[in-house]
């Protein structure tokens, strides 16, 4: 594995339950560098962008249903449309997206893992 310093920075947004702070932590341990980007909760679009630029952007998707079985969250369906709209523009200039719906940690992780082999040489 290359040095940090020369590993990409990578970025992780998604809905709440959607797995992002599993991946980062998994991310962290192989030794990248990631930013859990809260774009969710956001109105700025291109938050992601602006406040933490970086290299590559992972978008992880989850289903209403599965985001509300891993975590007991008190929102409604209009609250995940309402994060679907706010992710939007970051799902669009997302390098991969990963849905987490039907795959276990290990196996979201394995994804982006060998994602990011593909493209750093």
């Amino acid at each position: 594995m290359e040095p940090a310093s020369k590993l990409p920075l990578i970025g992780v947004v998604g809905h709440c339950g959607s797995g992002k702070s599993t991946l980062i932590a998994g991310l962290e341990k192989n030794g990248y560098s990631c930013r859990h980007i809260a774009q969710e909760h956001s109105y700025v679009p291109a938050m992601w962008q602006i406040i933490s630029k970086p290299d590559i952007l992972v978008y992880l998707q989850v289903s209403f249903q599965v985001s509300m079985a891993r975590r007991k969250m008190n929102w409604r369906e209009i609250d995940y449309k309402k994060q679907s709209s706010r992710l939007m523009h970051a799902r669009e200039h997302a390098h991969i997206i990963v849905n987490t719906d039907d795959l276990n940690p290990y196996q979201v992780l394995q994804k982006v893992l060998d994602f990011l082999d593909e493209r750093t040489p």
